[in-house]
């Protein structure tokens, strides 16, 4: 941790940075997961929605 002091004797700490990377375009086999996730995504919400709507 990276700690200063001000001239009163007031201690600043401040946490340490991690290190930068850039983001990577997924790959296809990780698009297609994803599109399975909002599929599957999609239905629950749109089931949740019609039991919803059947209940009340």
């Amino acid at each position: 941790m990276y700690t200063t002091v001000n001239e009163n004797g007031v201690l600043n700490n401040y946490a340490t940075e991690p290190k930068m990377y850039y983001a990577e375009y997924p790959a296809i086999w990780e698009q297609r997961r994803y599109l399975i996730q909002g599929v599957f995504a999609t239905l629950l919400v749109t089931t949740l929605v019609l039991v919803g709507f059947s209940v009340s």
